[in-house]
């Protein structure tokens, strides 16, 4: 049943891994179609998602980035630059203007974070449709209606529970993949752009991976604390869950299944653009 909740999931996230930072659609649009933009302001990396009115693939965009900490934008004016550049791209590849778009915050990070999101789109000249929080839309692309979703972000851990499609507990912590990155640097004494680049070389993984599974441990704590309040299937997502041993450190820590998605960084900013409506 698990493994069936994600097959359709999987399938598109295979689809925009192919067609991001592209220069083609995965669908042409006319000129009047209706568009769904989601804008995901992470830490490590800004991603503009391009949906049809039936939620269908259409682009995507990403750029790496020093814009936003613990979920918090703390350079404004480079956020809008990327977004900016973002926007450009896609309306180039489609051939189109980009009007609207939708945001999303981490968990219970206020009212002032998510007006800060919101005044990143609109400066782009996109009207901002709603802030949603990030686990919340990971949650509506994966079609979760009964489960546990786990958004590990670059600085954050935002986990929601859903029960009978409605969100019963949210919580959010302040660690994530920058965390990962700190434990790096100061392991082999370099600088955060050097380890950053060094968690992601997926040639050395195995050896990464033994020095921050500490760190991963961590976050299934933060789960494994909400006790008898988690549902299954517990999911994680986020561009910090991928490592190949993720899953199985949750699993063990949890001793519950955890099941993770391909692609898992590009889930949320696609349930975001779900959202704008």
């Amino acid at each position: 049943m698990k493994e069936k909740l994600l097959v359709s999931s999987n399938e598109q996230l295979k689809e925009f891994a192919k067609i991001v930072n592209s220069d083609h659609p995965l669908k042409k649009v006319t000129a009047d179609e209706k568009l769904k933009v989601g804008v995901d302001l992470g830490t490590s990396s800004i991603v503009l998602t391009v949906l049809n009115a039936k939620d269908q693939i259409i682009y995507g965009a990403y750029e790496y980035d020093h814009a936003v900490q613990d979920g918090i934008v703390v350079n404004f004016m480079e956020s809008v630059s990327i977004l900016r550049r973002l926007k450009e791209k896609a309306e180039k590849v489609l051939g189109r203007e980009l009007t609207t778009a939708c945001g999303a915050i981490p968990p219970k990070t206020g009212e002032k974070s998510a007006k800060v999101v919101a005044n990143v789109i609109e400066e782009t000249g996109l009207e901002c449709t709603g802030i949603e929080d990030e686990p919340t839309a990971a949650a509506k692309f994966l079609h979760l209606t009964n489960g546990t979703v786990v958004d590990i972000g670059g600085g954050t851990t935002g986990i929601s529970i859903f029960h009978n499609n409605k969100l019963v507990h949210v919580i959010d912590e302040a660690t994530g993949g920058f965390h990962m990155t700190l434990v790096l640097g100061g392991r082999y004494k370099i600088k955060n752009d050097e380890a950053e680049q060094l968690k992601r070389d997926k040639n050395k993984e195995q050896e990464v991976y033994s020095v921050i599974r500490p760190v991963v441990e961590k976050m299934a704590a933060i789960v494994q604390n909400m006790d008898a309040e988690v549902i299954d299937p517990v999911i994680v997502v986020g561009g910090a869950t991928n490592f190949t041993e993720f899953t199985t450190t949750f699993s063990k820590s949890l001793k519950r299944e955890v099941y993770k998605p391909l692609y898992p960084q590009f889930v949320t900013p696609l349930g975001i653009a779900m959202f704008d409506n």
